[in-house]
């Protein structure tokens, strides 16, 4: 997953082991949320709509999340029409950004209906067309095409083998296929008593491998900005090449560490402008919560 993110080397064990502790610890803390807002409903069973609240305040993911959820509705509903396409219509991976097959372009894109929701006002529905698109949709777009204009750069050089590898790790899922050994992983048993079905679990898995890109790209923006202060921006723009990253010389191209990581990891937990303003207010030590990624 960090290969596909755009990290070019191979990371130590050690930097693989914190990045896994650091998803495995915002998994924990998206179920204790949800566990909560679920046992505000007064229910015993996580819903899609309590993942989709959590991450309301990341207009793009939740944007993405509603998409990947309209997809997979796309998916299963190939598969009960024709059941002969069971092999072919699955749920390969927990990437955002991978194409729809050819047998289900001719299904209709169903989008999350959310009780918050201005729609939900309404007791009559409308469809949702590509004219009436609004601010979320826009945002995630933007999104969605800068990754993909990313990985558009990295492949470009690549031959047919090396692509067919990056197709493979492209497909890489926390739960595919993995469901139990996931849950044991995560440890949900020890974490909430609440209800979950396989789409919940799904959804964290596709979560999960937008908590490992995100880290990683802010990893690699965080090694960038160190090799420039270290070698000097003049020094750096004599010394890069444009050409394939997968033939790029070693002593260029060194992989992500673990102070690469932890400074992402805490750039991505600092507070936002807002709620400093907020604090100021008032005198005291404030103890920090555990941000979402």
């Amino acid at each position: 997953m960090m290969f596909v993110s755009g990290e070019t080397c191979e990371p130590s064990a050690e930097t693989a082991g914190m990045v896994e502790e650091i998803v495995r610890g915002q998994i924990i803390e998206m179920l204790q949320k949800c566990s909560s807002i679920a046992s505000r409903r007064g229910s015993r069973s996580l819903s899609t709509q309590d993942l989709i609240f959590l991450m309301s305040h990341d207009i793009g993911k939740a944007s993405r999340l509603r998409t990947y959820l309209s997809w997979k509705y796309v998916r299963k509903s190939a598969r009960d029409n024709d059941p002969s396409l069971g092999a072919e219509v699955h749920d390969s991976g927990d990437h955002p950004d991978d194409p729809v097959g050819p047998t289900t372009m001719g299904q209709k894109r169903v989008r999350t209906a959310l009780p918050w929701g201005i729609a939900s006002s309404f007791s009559e529905q409308f469809d949702e067309t590509e004219e009436g698109e609004d601010e979320d949709a826009v945002e995630e777009n933007a999104a969605t095409l800068q990754r993909l204009r990313n990985a558009d750069e990295r492949t470009r050089g690549m031959t047919r083998d090396q692509y067919v590898h990056w197709s493979r790790c492209r497909q890489a899922s926390f739960t595919y296929r993995k469901g139990k050994r996931f849950r044991d992983w995560v440890g949900i048993r020890t974490i909430t008593d609440a209800t979950l079905d396989d789409d919940i679990i799904d959804i964290l898995g596709f979560l999960a491998f937008e908590i490992v890109q995100t880290l990683t790209e802010e990893a690699l923006e965080v090694k960038r900005l160190e090799h420039k202060v270290s070698l000097g921006a003049r020094e750096e723009s004599k010394k890069r090449k444009r050409g394939n990253l997968w033939f790029s010389a070693e002593e260029q191209r060194t992989p992500i560490e673990q102070r690469h990581i932890v400074e992402a990891f805490r750039r991505l937990q600092s507070p936002k402008p807002k709620w400093r303003a907020m604090k100021n207010l008032s005198a005291g030590v404030f103890k920090s919560k555990l941000t979402l990624v």
